[in-house]
């Protein structure tokens, strides 16, 4: 079944209620993550050309339901209006009257910028697993027309913002949502081979499915970081086609040398490869080597690459290589749960 495409839409001079992710590091008020930012450029252009009304809706940290200044959305609307290229206004709340006037009152080329959904418990909360509120999603969905879901990032998320306010308007996939799921469709479904998964970070927990999905799959995966510190001390079983460090730096915070020569002898003779996560403590310089030298084997291999996570966005902007690569993905753990065959409840809602 194929999900709703906002080019499907009838989007002239309609109100849009756009989810984006704008779930970015912040320092001194400045962005730090801007590709997450820049990444919902191509489905605002579109509809402003449309002549349409955009509120953008969007988490930002943990406030745990409260109004916490600290996690307020006003700081980055600066930098959102230079990144996007248009001019931001900046509305105190995410539903009620405020939100409706100030859409209204929205000028050619503005687009407006809603406060922090998760100021609200009623959005729900996925640490404590507290459900979202209807009533809240209708309150949401209050003075528009259409909801458009451009955040692949959330869209495993069983939320307000992102599931339940499709129960009250008409729901569409924006562009950006849909280039990433064409491409981990890709990667999932038709990998050029040798195709090669590079799996690293924390939270084995929550790796471990997508870990499996690629050994049924895929001819290599390659696990570092601190899951495969966890695999090993927990004696998991896997076959022969998952490869584990086999030495590391000082107390297991980097894979070691011989781990480094025979991961790099796989990875150049990729067609496909997938990486999440790095393999070791990174943020360390006496440990990023492992990181970097993987990284550079990925980009000395010519094949295709799909790059997700965080903290391996973070190895990419210090290189300056995230336009040096097949596509990167603005989903860390959405990415792994599509990969790994996980529940994606903001992508069925789309579905027709």
């Amino acid at each position: 079944m194929e999900i709703k495409k906002i080019q499907d839409a009838d989007v002239e001079g309609k109100k849009i209620l756009l989810r984006v992710d704008f779930n970015v590091a912040v320092e001194d008020a400045t962005v730090k993550e801007k590709f997450k930012i820049q990444a919902a450029e191509e489905t605002v252009r579109y509809l402003l050309g449309m002549n349409a009304k955009v509120a953008l809706l969007s988490w930002l940290g943990r406030p745990g339901g409260k109004k916490d200044p600290k996690f307020s959305l006003s700081p980055i609307k600066d930098d959102v209006e230079y990144i996007l290229g248009y001019k931001v206004k900046f509305v105190s709340d995410c539903i009620g009257e405020e939100v409706k006037k100030s859409v209204d009152d929205l000028g050619e080329g503005e687009i407006a910028l809603l406060e922090n959904v998760r100021f609200y418990a009623e959005e729900g909360d996925v640490e404590t697993g507290a459900e979202y509120e209807d009533e809240f999603a209708k309150k949401m969905a209050d003075g528009f027309d259409i909801f458009v879901n451009d955040a692949i990032s959330v869209s495993h998320r069983n939320q307000a913002s992102v599931v339940g306010v499709t129960k009250f308007l008409p729901s569409y996939a924006g562009f950006r949502l849909q280039k990433e799921i064409e491409e981990m469709k890709k990667v999932k479904n038709n990998p050029e081979r040798p195709a090669v998964a590079i799996i690293g970070g924390a939270k084995i927990e929550t790796k471990l499915p997508v870990i499996k999905f690629f050994e049924g799959v895929y001819d290599n995966v390659l696990v570092g970081g601190k899951i495969a510190n966890e695999a090993l001390g927990q004696e998991m079983k896997f076959s022969e086609k998952v490869l584990l460090p086999i030495d590391f730096v000082d107390d297991c915070f980097d894979i070691g040398p011989k781990t480094v020569a025979k991961f790099k002898n796989i990875i150049a003779s990729a067609k496909t490869i997938v990486w999440n996560g790095p393999m070791g403590k990174f943020e360390e310089e006496k440990y990023a080597a492992g990181t970097d030298e993987i990284f550079r084997a990925i980009m000395e291999s010519g094949a295709y690459v799909l790059i997700g996570g965080g903290e391996t966005l973070e190895i990419l902007e210090k290189n300056k290589a995230m336009n040096k690569v097949g596509f990167v993905s603005t989903g860390g753990g959405a990415m792994l749960e599509y990969l790994g065959g996980g529940k994606m409840p903001g992508i069925e809602a789309l579905k027709r």
